[in-house]
């Protein structure tokens, strides 16, 4: 099972939509069980998923203290993929929700005030040692500064190659539950979203192959050593930590 957290400090600049967005077309491509988890106060995308008429994505309520447990339930239950929404701003939620995270998505607008505040978010996943991939969203068709924005996101990590550009599909279909993969005539939009979640599986499947490249190149770890008597002798483990809060 892997997770996304969908994160950013500032407001506004469509997280809940590509939640939503990222779910279904997870869905579509055969990714499923999917499941959305909304950990922002206002609600905005277990409204969405209140009007939603199809029965996948599913949407699971749980709280931050149960997140990590219940992320375990879902892993033990075959479900492939959990996107999460995050509330906008630099709070304890993000930093337990992207604790838990394979995957970082932060959505930012092209303009200078969402670029500015894109730094403490950046500094956070670095010191969390997270994979994060910027996301340009909401951008004007042929803008000069959308091109401006991509350069500079890319100077503190990886940019997906899709840009969703600002369309009134996105906020037509997200009024009943639905995805612009849902709608008629909205072709452009959804070929975006589909480029777009086609970039962030091939991310999941490197860090896959990376992960298991480290596993296997790992030392086997010595044998406990046998004392006189026969008996193991081998220190207990110890947890180091405790839960946040």
């Amino acid at each position: 099972m892997k997770v996304i957290a969908v994160t950013s400090q500032k407001g506004g600049t469509g997280k809940t939509t590509l939640s939503g967005h990222l779910a279904v077309q997870a869905e579509r491509t055969g990714m499923g069980p999917v499941v959305l988890v909304d950990c922002d106060p206002q609600g905005s995308l277990t409204n969405w998923w209140n009007y939603r008429q199809a029965e996948t994505p599913i949407l699971v309520q749980t709280s931050l203290a149960k997140l990590a447990e219940d992320l375990d339930a879902l892993r033990e239950s075959g479900v492939q993929l959990v996107v999460i929404d995050t509330p906008p701003a630099i709070t304890w939620t993000i930093v337990n929700v992207i604790k838990l995270a394979d995957l970082v998505v932060i959505p930012v607008r092209p303009s200078p005030h969402d670029l500015a505040a894109t730094g403490s978010t950046v500094d956070l996943i670095g010191g969390l040692g997270k994979p994060l991939i910027f996301v340009v969203n909401s951008a004007s068709q042929r803008a000069r500064i959308t091109t401006e924005a991509a350069v500079a996101l890319s100077q503190h990590g990886a940019v997906a190659p899709s840009i969703i550009h600002h369309r009134t599909d996105f906020a037509a279909s997200m009024i009943d539950g639905r995805t612009v993969m849902e709608l008629p005539r909205a072709e452009r939009s959804t070929d975006e979203i589909e480029r777009l979640w086609m970039y962030l599986e091939g991310r999941l499947e490197t860090l896959d192959a990376a992960a298991a490249a480290e596993t296997q190149t790992r030392p086997v770890p010595a044998s406990p050593t046998e004392t006189p008597d026969g008996a193991i002798d081998d220190e207990p483990l110890r947890v180091v930590g405790g839960n946040v809060g």
